[in-house]
């Protein structure tokens, strides 16, 4: 069954795997962009998630592993910005391997979605904190678009796919999704970190000392080479092959990824997620990022980081993008939800601990 280029049978079971984390994150835009009518408390939106869903874990992106590490500048952001991160040699990584399902539990090839993220911590004691995935663009321009996407692409009862009209009424009001919907049908799955590009799909402003800006979009591009897991290879996956994979390769040598920065010129959409910039724009590589060593997320170091893509270094300014915005409300509720329920001492295995029988 197609509408256009999009064969909605095949589009089905990629989109499947973000299903999970949709639930609670349609609340969250939802309250973000004033759709409930009145606008729900912190409360409401906490009462919102699953009763069950286990203490002391991030409410997206559950499963994961910490690393540590250095980025190297390059030096070539620092004519742009005056950011420390930008000019200082060397600057310490603490960051997380992700995989798109919402529970902390989940199978390795439960969904094609692999995520980074990253905290960098200058001498000035300036932070630069980042959320990539490896999707080079959102769906929709806004975040209520995303929310109509969730529904019109929700499984029919009947027929357990997408009802096709559903799916073009969405499209007739965004249309940019088209070609996310499109894509995300024929996404490769990656079968290891390592060879992942992670894209932060949001445009940033590199802001120099004399108060030039100039928009730009990064992402974090691999040394290793990209494989896909086959069909055949996924299905048979061992349940933590992902995590087992990087841990194996650090075990024998570190892990690189560039920072390569995309500069827009006049003109290109820097406050829709949903538009990539043409690809003969320039590129610049700001720095390398080194990955070390990766350890259990119980740890605190990784555990109690809220990795909000607002949170930038003097040097750096956010664009007016919508959903950048309606992100950092979504990850202030899932870091004040998980720290208050490892508080009061209701987390157990998020924090290392045994459950009590």
């Amino acid at each position: 069954m197609k509408i256009g280029e999009i064969d909605l049978k095949r589009s089905w079971p990629a989109l499947a795997g973000i299903g999970a984390i949709v639930a609670v994150l349609a609340t969250a835009f939802a309250w973000a962009a004033g759709l409930l009518g009145q606008r729900v408390t912190n409360t409401t939106f906490l009462e919102d998630i699953p009763h069950d869903f286990p203490a002391g874990y991030r409410r997206a992106h559950g499963k994961g592993v910490c690393y540590e590490g250095v980025f190297r500048a390059s030096g070539a952001a620092a004519k742009y910005s005056d950011a420390r991160v930008f000019a200082q040699p060397e600057t310490r990584a603490i960051g997380r391997f992700s995989i798109g399902n919402m529970s902390p539990y989940a199978a390795d090839n439960s969904t094609s979605t692999v995520s980074m993220a990253m905290m960098l911590t200058a001498d000035n004691g300036q932070q630069w904190r980042m959320k990539m995935n490896n999707e080079p663009y959102f769906a929709t321009r806004d975040a209520p678009g995303f929310l109509a996407m969730v529904k019109a692409t929700a499984p029919d009862p009947a027929t357990g796919e997408p009802d096709p009209q559903h799916v073009e009424a969405f499209l007739k009001d965004y249309p940019e999704a088209r070609k996310y919907l499109a894509a995300d049908a024929v996404k490769p799955w990656a079968s290891s970190f390592a060879g992942a590009t992670f894209h932060a799909i949001h445009a940033y402003f590199l802001v120099a000392q004399d108060g030039q800006r100039q928009a730009m979009r990064w992402s974090l591009r691999p040394h290793a080479a990209f494989a896909a897991w086959s069909a055949e290879e996924r299905a048979s996956a061992s349940h933590d092959a992902l995590f087992k994979d990087v841990a194996q390769r650090l075990a024998k040598a570190p892990l690189h990824w560039d920072m390569v920065m995309q500069l827009a010129a006049p003109g290109d959409p820097v406050d829709d997620p949903s538009q990539p910039w043409p690809e003969t724009r320039p590129q610049l590589v700001a720095g390398t990022l080194e990955v070390q060593r990766v350890f259990d997320q119980t740890d605190g170091v990784c555990r109690d980081i809220n990795f909000d893509p607002t949170l930038i270094p003097a040097g750096m300014a956010l664009s007016n993008d919508p959903v950048l915005a309606t992100r950092a409300g979504i990850y202030a509720h899932s870091y004040n939800a998980r720290l208050h329920e490892i508080g009061y001492g209701k987390a157990t295995d998020a924090v290392g601990k045994k459950a009590a029988p």
